[in-house]
């Protein structure tokens, strides 16, 4: 953890290990630094070096040489805080200008991604992508087609699903085939009778996206993910032409 920390400051594992053998030895020379921190002279200087423009430590001559000395370890710090503003910019500018720009690059049509997944892990991949989707837009909500037999295994890797949708002020509407079905809070539900059995099966449409959720042999569940602004919009229409109608 702690070399994860100097890496994202710009430190390298070597210019690491030299900053803390100086903070150890206090001034000193390239010669005693090579020997207590292992590194030969030659690699250890050019270190040092890029140590010294990034501000972590500082030199100073005495006599014919130059001894080395490391920085109060705030220095790591005032680091931290230049790296955070300069993350910041560039986000800003990524919003507001270079994502834009790149966008207008892209060829005028739209084209379908579709990514699958299986078993319980990829199940819950999909329910954490429909909150973190629906969770980022204006109007929190999205819709579903659920069936009875998907319900016992749909939240089994995710037990607390309803509860992080709630929290995140998501409202779904569902549109149930057969009955069954638990109320919850931030949610409507509308049913559609069924005759004999049903298919497990699941449709989210949380645009841009549609996830399907089914189970295969043995109850294995599958789900694949669409992403089309244009497929969405379709299955939204279908949805709410059918919600109007039950």
């Amino acid at each position: 953890m702690t070399q994860n920390a100097f890496e994202q400051l710009g430190l390298t594992p070597r210019e690491t290990q030299l900053y803390q053998t100086l903070l150890k030895l206090g001034p000193s020379s390239i010669r005693d630094i090579a020997e207590h921190s292992g590194i030969n002279r030659g690699t250890a200087y050019e270190a040092l070096k890029q140590l010294q423009s990034k501000g972590v430590i500082s030199y100073f001559p005495k006599g014919k040489r130059r001894f080395f000395m490391a920085e109060n370890p705030d220095i790591l710090l005032s680091l931290a805080e230049d790296k955070r503003l300069q993350l910041d910019k560039t986000i800003e500018s990524l919003k507001s200008t270079i994502i834009p720009n790149l966008s207008q690059q892209q060829p005028d049509y739209h084209h379908t991604d579709v990514r699958y997944y299986e078993g319980d892990d990829g199940i819950e991949w999909v329910l954490r992508d429909i909150l973190n989707v629906v969770s980022q837009q204006d109007h929190k909500e999205y819709c579903v087609f659920s069936s009875k037999p998907i319900r016992p295994y749909l939240y089994r890797p995710f037990p607390n699903y309803t509860k992080q949708r709630i929290k995140l002020g998501i409202n779904v509407k569902v549109i149930a085939l057969g009955e069954g079905g638990e109320e919850a809070g931030l949610s409507e539900r509308k049913w559609i009778k069924t005759e004999g059995p049903v298919d497990a099966s699941y449709i989210a449409i949380y645009p841009p996206k549609c996830a399907i959720i089914s189970l295969a042999s043995n109850n294995f569940p599958s789900a694949v993910v669409l992403e089309s602004k244009d497929i969405a919009s379709a299955q939204q229409i279908i949805f709410d032409t059918l919600w109007k109608m039950l």
